[in-house]
């Protein structure tokens, strides 16, 4: 019975959960409202998403390449992931402020530029030319795992860094 509880668990994070582009924009967000100027953020906000990337982690996609994951389910996981990015981000970096936080908005839609690049080819088997470069750019970082909590776990790491250092 032990066994079962523990699979249904596992199956219901692998298929209904996943944190990556939540942890793009959160660290987006964080940096655009640490640095005073978009020259200096952008470039940091870019790095830390490819450095991101390179922690062996899991996200919407994993799964997509092997079959194991059907495109359809993944585009609908990601829209509720971004979604909840939004809400997370208000509660994070807008909730307390009257001003609209346009450095934070701003860091947190730069943090997903790469994956925004990608999804094409990833969701709809489309690729643009002048994407392809920068898409391979971003392969070559990119290191997923099937191992649900594994693959969480330096996101739920990065996102209570980010809360407590806000």
């Amino acid at each position: 019975m032990t066994g079962s509880i523990s699979a249904s668990i596992t199956h219901l994070i692998y298929n209904k959960f996943c944190m990556l582009s939540i942890s793009h924009t959160l660290t987006g967000a964080f940096i655009a409202t640490k640095l005073p100027h978009p020259l200096l953020y952008i470039p940091l906000i870019l790095a830390s998403h490819y450095l991101e990337d390179w922690i062996p982690h899991w996200d919407v996609g994993t799964g997509l390449s092997s079959g194991k994951r059907k495109r359809r389910t993944a585009i609908i996981l990601e829209l509720g992931e971004l979604a909840f990015s939004i809400v997370l981000v208000y509660w994070f970096f807008q909730s307390t402020q009257s001003e609209l936080q346009v450095h934070a908005w701003s860091g947190a839609f730069i943090g997903l530029v790469p994956d925004f690049l990608e999804a094409p080819r990833n969701f709809l088997k489309w690729e643009p030319s002048f994407f392809k470069p920068l898409n391979n750019l971003h392969g070559l970082f990119h290191h997923s795992t099937p191992n649900v909590l594994f693959g969480l776990m330096p996101q739920v790491v990065v996102i209570g860094v980010i809360w407590l250092l806000r």
